[in-house]
């Protein structure tokens, strides 16, 4: 277990604050952070998916949790080409944002400003050690292809040093067809691969897939077995609490993983009241067994 890290999607999410998982006395974001890095190791970021980070925060987080405490940190929006509201951009770069975000259409000069302030404002973190890696999640609409490839090339050279790992939404990536020229992209490129556990009844289910395509770190998130996942809303498609059977499923996979790289983050986005932490406590314990 030296090598697997357990811990959810999010420390914040208002139904884990709800749910009575913290403690009375976390009444605020500073103690519910705290009280979070003494239960599990590892939390994945997702609010920089919705705006760009502050400096100030990413200071704020390395104070307020111990020496060895990973953030793992979800891309911003418009830099794996998902819809991106101008609110969270500021005034001046508004007017570079086009009707609709997609993959490859955003200008140049709009990405590599907006990577160069949510790299900058991660600083802190890096510089601090606390850095696990920067979670490039692709919309359902990035098939594989030639223009994805090159969009996938642009994000990681604009990237270049920084860690990575990449999620893919359309399931076609792993489909057997194609299962072994994106391993060899993703190896070619030196970005880790996530595997994800969903729903597969639904045509964008994605295949459950769990290769090392650095030897650094993998990633596997758990989103829930919800049949919403195709079409309900965000609360809808990811409630779900996973049973031990179901999570013992990834147990060898994991393991598997955990000969071949350094590191592994299993990480738990299943947001219903307090499912994820529950899952991360029930996966800890079946990997220690």
């Amino acid at each position: 277990m030296d090598r697997i890290s357990v811990g959810t999607c999010s420390w914040t999410d208002s139904a884990l604050v709800s749910s009575g998982w913290y403690p009375a006395e976390c009444r605020d974001a500073e103690h519910r952070l705290r009280h979070y890095a003494r239960q599990f190791p590892v939390v994945e970021v997702d609010a920089t998916y919705y705006a760009l980070p502050s400096t100030r925060n990413s200071l704020l987080w390395v104070e307020r949790t111990p020496a060895g405490f990973t953030f793992d940190v979800k891309a911003f929006s418009l830099l794996t080409g998902h819809p991106t509201r101008p609110g969270s951009l500021l005034a001046e770069l508004r007017s570079l944002l086009p009707p609709r975000v997609r993959p490859g259409a955003v200008d140049d000069r709009l990405s590599d400003e907006v990577w160069q302030r949510f790299s900058g404002a991660l600083l802190p973190l890096r510089e601090a050690g606390r850095l696990g890696t920067l979670l490039f999640q692709f919309p359902p609409s990035l098939a594989p292809g030639p223009a994805a490839t090159r969009f996938l090339h642009d994000c990681v050279e604009r990237a270049q040093g920084w860690p990575l790992a990449v999620e893919f939404r359309h399931p076609l990536w792993w489909q057997d067809e194609h299962r072994a020229a994106t391993t060899a992209l993703l190896e070619r490129l030196e970005v880790a691969a996530v595997a994800v556990d969903t729903v597969q009844s639904l045509p964008t289910s994605i295949p459950p897939v769990a290769v090392a395509t650095t030897p650094e770190l993998a990633v596997v998130r758990f989103h829930g077995r919800n049949r919403a996942w195709g079409s309900g809303s965000k609360e809808e498609r990811f409630r779900h609490t996973y049973t031990s059977a179901e999570l013992a499923e990834w147990v060898p996979r994991v393991r598997m993983l955990a000969q071949t790289v350094d590191r592994i983050h299993v990480l738990f986005n299943n947001c219903c009241a307090d499912a994820a932490a529950r899952a991360a406590e029930t996966m800890r314990a079946l990997l220690d067994a």
